[in-house]
């Protein structure tokens, strides 16, 4: 699973050519480390598949976080061409972020 931090994410997010699932979450935050398997098997699920499936860890940058508006963690917001075209915060089902994916 690709971490994010603001050295790669212009390259990997901002001007990917598929549409990129970002997973804002911090380790001490219950809510993310239930999703964080959830996350884990979406990466394996889309391996090899035009989706990318990403985490920022908010501690670690919390100017990305700012600069995207991430106010409660976990937030899972998707960008295509560059752009953020969906966002969700809260705990998931997989299928749900599968779908703001796939929308």
């Amino acid at each position: 699973m690709l971490e994010l931090t603001k050295d790669n994410f212009k390259t990997e997010v901002l001007d990917s050519t598929v549409p990129v699932l970002v997973d804002f979450w911090a380790p001490w935050c219950g809510p993310c480390k239930m999703m964080s398997p959830i996350v884990e098997e979406l990466f394996k699920d889309l391996e090899g598949q035009p989706y990318k499936v990403t985490k920022i860890n908010v501690d670690e940058e919390g100017e990305l976080a700012g600069e995207h508006g991430v106010m409660s963690i976990p937030t899972f917001i998707v960008f295509k061409g560059g752009k953020e075209v969906e966002r969700t915060a809260g705990a998931q089902a997989k299928e749900n972020l599968l779908a703001l994916l796939k929308k």
